[in-house]
């Protein structure tokens, strides 16, 4: 603001004109004022008076304004709040890449059965150029399912590498492959042996007029594993096309689930045979499961076709077999092993879904799956010395597990009362078994400003000094004010 004074008259400048255009008139620029008269007249009011007044008036309407503005904005900012929570959980979130989006629909009752068991699909093309696994050092995905298996090359900065890595930090990683697939995908599915051509069985084909090199198998062969397939015997037989895969003998960590009867063999239906096919018999291995040593899990599928609608919806009947099944086991072998891909889970107490984070001092129940290999099926550990340890530098907990002597070790603690970044972990070393190394990190935060106690018994005092000086200050104002 510029003020310029001059005798007996006020000059305003342009920026107070407009702060308050009322108090100029229509003269000149500068408003005169007319020397002051006799006490004997009435005064008449000066334009200092009449900017104060105008002033004023804006003043009065301010307000309203403000008030309007509160009314809109505080919902939209309180509808922004509740729109972000730091407890919802990330760590259930699962990328789906696909050659074409159309397997969204064509395959929607798999992906229907993942969501409904609390999973969040994200559905990515899979040379898409923003593509990525994570962003800062850390993942975004908790599973990776691989359904595009003609694509040469992945989008942005997934690769080969990018995926091993990611089943390297103990992600878990669902593949089906199809007769076309890239070389890109046969690398990764190397982990789990070599892809062969397609599958043929003259004998334990299923019955279709459409199939006439006998492709499509319908599959018995299942690995007798409760723990894999779950407790419900799979009473109809798995429709497959594709390719069949070899494990490799010296790997100990892969297991045939589904496999190829002993009529079957792989090559090309096209062709015809000049030599005998490297891959006969049940040694074809039509899906498969890894289970590495950081507890990932990988099940690799020789069928993009096994998960498809059609497949889950289609009646089945097995060649030289009088039995006729109305719906296939497509839907029932699909889910159990999805399920077979997570075995470690924690969540608050009377909760079920993991969060993204814990508070300090809030309940939380964790539970971990522990088998043991019998040597022809999986059974369920029985021990009482397993224990879990909630670590950040050093063990803040350390609890000892029981189990329902079927497998599953559980507890609950209460989240020490300090923050960071804890992990979960499991280390069981017993003579003569497989070291159990299991670890899941998860950040633990403070308490938010309005999560806190409203009055804390320890701030007692600082109340009371608090309250007592302002009564003082009170009486000492009564007092001087009014002592003569």
């Amino acid at each position: 603001m510029r003020k310029s004074w001059k005798t007996d008259s006020l000059d305003i400048s342009g920026d107070w004109k407009r702060a308050f255009p009322s108090a100029a008139s229509s003269q000149s620029p500068g408003l005169s004022v007319s020397p002051l008269k006799s006490p004997s007249s009435p005064p008449r009011p000066r334009s200092s008076d009449l900017a104060l007044r105008a002033a004023m008036a804006r003043l009065r309407t301010l307000p309203l304004a403000l008030l309007f503005l509160l009314l809109l904005g505080v919902p939209a900012l309180f509808s922004v709040a509740l729109g972000f929570s730091a407890d919802s959980p990330t760590d259930r979130r699962l990328l789906v890449l696909v050659d074409d989006l159309a397997i969204r629909s064509s395959h929607s009752i798999y992906f229907r059965s993942l969501e409904s068991r609390g999973y969040e699909l994200h559905f990515r093309l899979a040379d898409d150029p923003k593509l990525a696994l994570q962003r800062y050092g850390q993942y975004l995905y908790d599973g990776l399912l691989l359904f595009s298996p003609s694509t040469k090359k992945f989008g942005g900065s997934v690769d080969l590498a990018a995926v091993l890595d990611f089943v390297d930090s103990g992600h878990d990683l669902i593949l089906a492959a199809d007769a076309s697939a890239s070389d890109l995908i046969r690398d990764i599915a190397t982990e789990c042996g070599d892809p062969a051509a397609l599958v043929i069985d003259h004998i334990g084909h299923a019955i279709s007029q459409s199939d006439v090199d006998h492709t499509l198998i319908a599959g018995d062969e299942f690995i007798k594993s409760d723990v894999i397939l779950g407790p419900e015997k799979i009473k109809a037989p798995v429709l497959f096309r594709g390719v069949g895969h070899s494990l490799n003998p010296t790997n100990s960590m892969v297991l045939k689930v589904l496999c190829a009867s002993p009529s079957a063999y792989s090559a090309n239906p096209k062709t015809k045979l000049s030599n005998p096919p490297s891959l006969t018999g049940s040694a074809i291995s039509l899906v498969s499961v890894v289970q590495a040593r950081n507890n990932a899990r990988i099940v690799i599928s020789g069928s993009l076709d096994l998960f498809s609608d059609k497949f889950f919806k289609s009646d089945v009947q097995k060649s030289k077999s009088s039995t006729k099944h109305e719906k296939s086991g497509n839907e029932q072998f699909a889910t159990e092993i999805s399920k077979w891909a997570v075995n470690v889970r924690h969540h608050k107490v009377g909760e079920t879904v993991e969060p993204a984070m814990y508070r300090i001092k809030d309940d939380l129940e964790y539970a971990v799956e522990i088998y043991e290999w019998s040597g022809t099926s999986w059974k369920s550990y029985i021990a009482d010395d397993v224990q879990v340890q909630f670590y950040m530098m050093s063990p803040y907990v350390l609890k000892t597990m029981s189990n329902d002597q079927k497998g599953l070790y559980s507890t609950s603690f209460k989240v020490p009362d300090a923050y960071g970044v804890f992990q979960f972990k499991v280390e069981y070393q017993r003579l003569g078994y497989t070291t159990l190394s299991l670890s899941k990190q998860i950040p633990v935060r403070p308490f938010r400003h309005n999560e806190y106690e409203r009055f804390i018994p320890a701030a007692y005092p600082y109340y009371g000094a608090s309250f007592s000086t302002m009564i003082g200050f009170f009486i000492f104002t009564i007092v001087y004010l009014y002592n003569k």
